[in-house]
C-alpha cells in the first residue's frame, strides 16, 4: 500500500507540472503543429534531456528496481519503417484530438469528460494492434 500511494502522489504531481506548463492545453497543441511557437517544443526538448540523464544515471549506478532487481535497458533493434509509421499515425492521432496519451486523464481529472472519446479511441487502437500486431513490420 505504501508503494502504491508513492505512485499516485507521483502521479499527481506529474498532472499538476504538465498542467501548469500547458502541455495539456489544446491550444497549444495546435501552436506546435501549426510551428507558431517553440513552447511545446522546450517540453518535449526537457523530456528527452531528463530522459537521456536518467537513463545514463540508472546505467553508470547500476541502479536497482522497487525490488531489488538489476534495471536492464536493452538497445533498440534495428530498422526505420516501424518507426517512421509509428511516428505518423501517433502524430496524426495527437494532432486531430489535441492530446496525446497521458494529458487525457489529467484532462479527465480536470473535468473536460469529452476526453472519455479520445480514451476510448486510444484503448480501441491499442486493442486492435494487440490483434494485427503479428501481421505488421515490426
Amino acid at each position: 500500500m505504501k508503494n502504491i500511494v508513492k505512485y499516485v502522489l507521483v502521479g499527481f504531481i506529474f498532472g499538476i507540472v504538465l498542467t501548469k506548463s500547458e502541455a495539456v492545453s489544446w491550444y497549444r497543441i495546435y501552436e506546435m503543429f501549426q510551428f507558431q511557437s517553440f513552447h511545446m517544443y522546450g517540453i518535449i526538448a526537457v523530456a528527452i534531456l531528463t530522459g537521456i540523464i536518467g537513463i545514463q544515471i540508472i546505467k553508470r549506478n547500476n541502479i536497482k528496481d522497487i525490488k531489488g532487481e538489476s534495471i536492464e535497458i536493452p538497445d533498440k533493434e534495428k530498422g526505420s519503417a516501424r518507426y517512421w509509421i509509428g511516428g505518423l499515425f501517433f502524430g496524426l492521432g495527437w494532432a486531430l484530438v489535441g492530446s496525446c496519451p497521458g494529458p487525457i486523464f489529467i484532462l479527465l481529472g480536470a473535468g473536460f469528460w469529452t476526453v472519455l472519446i479520445v480514451l476510448f479511441g486510444a484503448l480501441l487502437g491499442t486493442y486492435l494492434y494487440g490483434l494485427l500486431k503479428n501481421k505488421l513490420p515490426h
